[in-house]
């Protein structure tokens, strides 16, 4: 016996049943545990931070991720996941500043660095549960019970390893540069955090004058979208080779770019010109003088980073808040003035803003400019400004202090071991991440924070020597005094620890930054293993991944973290291929948020539609390297066409199976090639589909495959083969002709329970575990069996030239449909014939082979070839009036006319000539097959469709005898519902009672043996009512009573 699905299904509770058995029969465990250990695929999860809900962007990633595993599991591949959890970094202590009512490192200092890094060790595990369940409700296999935990005192020590290899080489060093600075967490950012965080935001743009020294009433007119940076201005940049202009303006001379005159209001004179370079060295009075500057300041420089791309030219230089302005301010020795704070704020000399946030500043500095006068004009511009990426505090390009790894020094061979990745797309890896490398700059590493992996450099109070960390043994080797036995490798803790330094026998204290938290979550496939101090075989078999996938904007994160430590340690990548996952948008292409209003609960939608649905759905909208606008009707959509088609299926199958006692294992496989035509290429179809499907997953393009399949279960499978084999399995006797029909069935039921488990891995375990009647090879799960391949049994058959056939058969039927639907004529009203013009003689030889089908399908009479497609068209010229005005003029119409009048033959003379001489009321001119289009319509009776090279049309015509089939076959239509609502079973024979009117009654005594048959009625009683379930019916405008009763 084939178990039956539900009559009401419930694809969240067929998954629930599915989880237990999963959990109680150990299947993921199995699924690694009964695979060659030496066979492995390696992947690595990429660690979410379990301090933060999970959220419809987590279900594609891990859906992409779980559907990869359960492939190669399938193909015979051992693979293990280790899952994983990013617990360090600013997410985290922003979390718990929060809870405890903090605000700023001042605070958390106040409350104890100790007791605060407590909280936060507690708080990554603050939505542990919900992930967990979201985990094991999507079916995404991984290993919960012993994942890799980025604060652990071994995974840090792992991390201490990797970063005192790059100490080895000399390339972590402490450098005062530019850098993204976040005021609100007072830290720096890495470029790659950075690149996270970008808002449009409306600043202010202003134009401000800074009066030349030695020149009367002289300016150099300057922009700035920072206002608040003027307050530490030293220099002004121009560019050497770039023309500017002094010209007379509202009794002033203003000096700007000629290519940027359009800023001025008003009239001008241009009173002289010259390049940048001979206004070097040229003086002009502060702007503000704050702060005292203790080098020469306050002149022109040159710079070749200055463009006319906006502003005026002329760029005012503060080199404590930009890059170009440090670099520059290096070249010419100029002053550093910095008086803002590690908050973002204004210190007490800058006495009208002090204590001030920066960019708040800027309302009044503006105010101030204009009571002075040095204001020339002040709008608002709309631009993209960097942001942190956690807390959303605009950041402040800040000169300090910070540690970092020079990957410049390597950029070279990150290039080219990037190049050695498979990307998809490739796009990503050659594009994006590829000119990332390309404009590689060093990895700001230190974090001025708390929570995070200590950066394991220690200092002589002394003599500044310097020395670097690299295992817990080394620290007790080389500690002042004995390190606690359960030391933890957290601040405060290791801040306690002193060296004693080699070379003056001073003290050494370590430096207080911890390191940025991705260089953490890129040492992953190191530290999970605690490598190099254990597990170094382990480590080997498992290194590199041979798949990794995460969204896209990892390209700057974690995929770049695994790059440069991999290239770095063994000089190759960390992966071996990539897919990279693009965002989730609402509908209407809008970012999700809880702001928005339009972020979706993942359990709550899980519960009501089933995770088959959601992952299906995913995969197959779009790829996942696309962006993905997601509709919630688009998932009910999957329910209602694959996943109901497919639950169908096998019901239809298990049904019929079941009366007839059909056992796949039971029977003799018939070889396919003695089968019917109908199996024959359903089996063909089934190989073609699992050639195709390998083809595109190992391309990782599972959304094609996903297709792929949908298309083959709705289209070939269901609303092909089943409803044409119907008839096969009513049948009374078990011939070898429906015995094949089911041996067909069920080997594409098998066969699509597999190809779609890494997909949709529920309901494929839960059909593949009801046809598994004890058949050799039936695994206790699907996700412990094989996948298909082409060739093997039973997607072992193929027939391409049968497949052209059925293709154009289809073709011709699915015109056929259109052309009933055109009509307005049903389905069950036969028709006499369908006229087919066949593109040559191959095709109509192909045509008139399958024609009993084609006849069956749309229910006609017969199927007649015709060799013009006049037979089933008329033609018509229409005028083109545009055309016809200048050469008839006032007589256009009249052509128009005559146009109109074209015979077919006409016509054709016109087409094959390409012009015709036309006279008009004694006027003479030529049309053009340009003056004219060719209207087509249906020959009387007929109805007619072209597509390609194929032309079809339907006779409309209904004779007496026609009309009183189709009433019979509605009537027939109507007594298989009343038997379903009457709860019969399909195979319950019955008795029919019947009163209508006198044409109804005429064509169902005329039909009779058709109706018995088809109903399984012994008696149809004309004329009469009875029955145990009676119903008052209406088939076109007739209304009848119908009774029937169950023998």
């Amino acid at each position: 016996m084939y178990e039956p699905l539900p009559e009401k299904l419930n694809f969240p509770e067929i998954e629930k049943r599915v989880l237990e058995f999963w959990q109680e029969q150990r299947i993921f465990e199995r699924s690694v545990s009964e695979r060659d250990e030496n066979n492995p695929f390696v992947f690595f999860e990429g660690p979410p931070t379990a301090n933060g809900r999970p959220g419809i962007h987590h279900i594609i990633s891990r859906t992409v991720k779980d559907a990869v595993c359960r492939l190669r599991t399938m193909q015979g591949f051992r693979v293990e996941r280790k899952a994983g959890w990013d617990t360090h970094g600013l997410p985290v202590e922003i979390e718990v500043e929060k809870s405890l009512g903090l605000d700023g490192k001042d605070q958390v200092i106040e409350y104890g660095i100790d007791k605060f890094n407590a909280k936060c060790r507690e708080s990554v595990w603050a939505y542990l549960q919900e992930w967990d369940e979201i985990t094991r409700r999507i079916g995404f296999w991984v290993d919960l019970k012993n994942p890799y935990i980025t604060y652990t005192n071994d995974y840090i020590e792992s991390v201490w390893w990797i970063l005192k290899e790059f100490w080895k080489k000399g390339l972590i060093y402490q450098g005062h540069k530019i850098l993204p600075y976040c005021p609100h967490c007072e830290t720096p950012l890495s470029s790659h955090e950075v690149s996270q965080g970008y808002e449009e935001v409306r600043d202010p743009s202003v134009y401000v004058r800074a009066r030349v020294k030695g020149q009367k009433e002289t300016y150099f007119l300057v922009w700035t979208t920072t206002p608040w940076t003027l307050i530490s201005n030293v220099a002004l940049a121009l560019h050497p080779e770039i023309d500017y202009v002094k010209v007379k303006h509202q009794d002033q001379f203003l000096i700007l770019a000629k290519a940027r005159l359009e800023v001025l209001e008003g009239d001008y004179e241009i009173v002289g010109e010259f390049s940048g370079e001979k206004l070097a060295g040229l003086e002009y009075e502060p702007i503000y003088d704050f702060v005292k500057p203790d080098k020469r300041s306050h002149y022109v420089v040159l710079g070749d980073f200055v463009t006319t791309g906006d502003g005026t030219g002329i760029v005012h230089i503060a080199p404590a808040f930009g890059e170009d302005d440090y670099q520059l301010g290096k070249k010419y020795d100029l002053p550093v003035l910095q008086p803002v704070d590690k908050s973002g704020k204004f210190t007490p000399e800058v006495t009208p803003w002090a204590g001030l946030f920066v960019k708040e500043a800027d309302k009044g500095i503006i105010r101030e400019l204009k009571e002075r006068g040095v204001l020339y004009r002040s709008e608002p511009i709309t631009h993209s400004y960097p942001h942190c990426w956690r807390c959303k505090s605009p950041l402040l390009y800040y000169a300090r202090k910070s540690w970092y790894i020079q990957t410049t020094a390597i950029k070279e061979r990150l290039i080219a071991n990037n190049k050695k990745i498979d990307w998809y797309p490739k796009e990503v890896g050659e594009g994006r991440f590829g000119e990332w490398l390309e404009n590689n700059i060093d990895w700001s590493l230190s974090r001025d924070r708390f929570w995070g992996t200590p950066l394991p450099v220690w200092r002589c109070t002394t003599c500044d020597a310097q020395e670097c960390i690299g295992s817990i043994a080394e620290l007790r080797e080389k500690a002042a005094h004995e390190v606690p036995a359960d030391l933890e490798l957290h601040k405060p803790m290791v801040d306690r620890i002193p060296l004693k330094c080699p070379a003056c026998g001073g003290v050494m204290e370590r430096v207080p930054e911890v390191i940025d938290c991705w260089f953490d979550s890129g040492s992953m496939p190191y530290a999970q293993w605690h490598y190099p101090f254990e597990n170094k075989d382990k480590f080997a078999k498992s290194f590199p991944a041979d798949f990794i996938s995460e969204g896209v904007d990892q390209t700057r994160g974690w995929f770049y973290s695994l790059l440069v430590i991999g290239a770095f340690l063994f000089d190759q990548p960390a992966y071996k291929s990539c897919v990279s996952i693009e965002l989730i948008l609402d509908k209407e292409g809008q970012k999700m948020s809880k702001t928005r209003g339009n972020a979706v609960a993942p359990i709550e939608f899980l519960d009501n539609q089933g995770a088959d649905a959601l992952r299906w759905y995913l995969l197959t909208v779009s790829p996942p390297w696309l962006p993905t606008r997601f509709d919630p009707e688009g998932v009910r959509d999957v329910i209602r066409k694959f996943l109901g088609t497919l639950a169908n299926t096998y019901s239809f199958f298990a049904l019929y199976a079941n009366i007839d006692q059909f056992s796949y294992a039971a029977t003799p496989r018939i070889p396919v090639a003695e089968r019917s035509e109908l199996d024959r290429w359903l089996c063909s179809s089934l190989t073609a589909l699992t050639k195709r499907v390998n083809d595109h997953l190992a391309r990782y393009d599972l959304t094609r495959a996903s297709r792929a399949i949908s298309d083959f279960v709705i289209d070939d499978l269901s609303n092909w083969y089943v409803r044409r084999s119907r008839r096969r399995f009513w049948k009374a006797e078990m011939g070898e002709d429906k015995l094949a029909a089911f041996q067909t069935l069920y080997e594409a039921l098998f066969t699509v329970s597999r190809l779609m488990a890494p997909m949709a891995p529920f309901i494929a375990d839960e059909i593949y575990r009801k046809l598994n009647d004890g058949g050799a090879g039936h695994a206790d799960s699907v996700h412990l069996a094989s996948y298909p391949r082409a060739g093997e049994a039973p997607a072992d058959f193929r027939d391409e030239k049968l497949e052209v056939r059925m293709d154009l058969v289809r073709r011709i039927v699915f015109l056929g449909r259109s052309l009933r639907n055109e009509a307005g004529t049903r389905v069950r009203q036969p028709l006499a014939a369908i006229l087919v013009m066949a593109s040559d003689e191959k095709h109509h030889r192909m045509i008139e082979g399958m024609s009993g089908l084609i006849l069956d399908e749309l229910n006609v009479k017969s199927l007649q070839f015709v060799s013009d497609q006049k037979a089933l068209l008329s033609r018509r010229a229409e005028p083109i009036f545009k055309n016809l005005g200048p050469k008839f003029g006032k007589n256009v119409n009249k052509a128009a006319e005559a146009i109109r009048a074209f015979s077919e033959a006409d016509i054709d003379s016109l087409l094959a000539s390409g012009s015709k001489q036309m006279v008009i009321e004694g006027h003479e001119a030529r049309i053009t097959t340009d003056d004219i289009t060719i209207q087509t319509e249906n020959r009387e009776g007929l109805v007619a469709a072209s597509e390609g090279d194929l032309t079809v049309a339907l006779d409309l015509n209904l004779t007496e005898a026609l009309r009183c089939e189709g009433l019979a076959r509605e009537f027939v239509n109507r007594v298989q519902n009343m038997r379903k609502e009457a709860g019969f079973e399909v195979t319950d024979r019955i008795n029919i009672w019947l009163q209508a009117s006198p044409e109804l009654i005429q064509a169902v005594t005329s039909q009779s043996e058709y109706i018995t048959s088809e109903t399984l009625c012994e008696s149809l009683r004309l004329g009469d009512t009875g029955g145990t379930f009676q119903k008052e019916l209406k088939i076109e405008d007739q209304l009848l009573k119908a009774g029937i009763s169950r023998l």
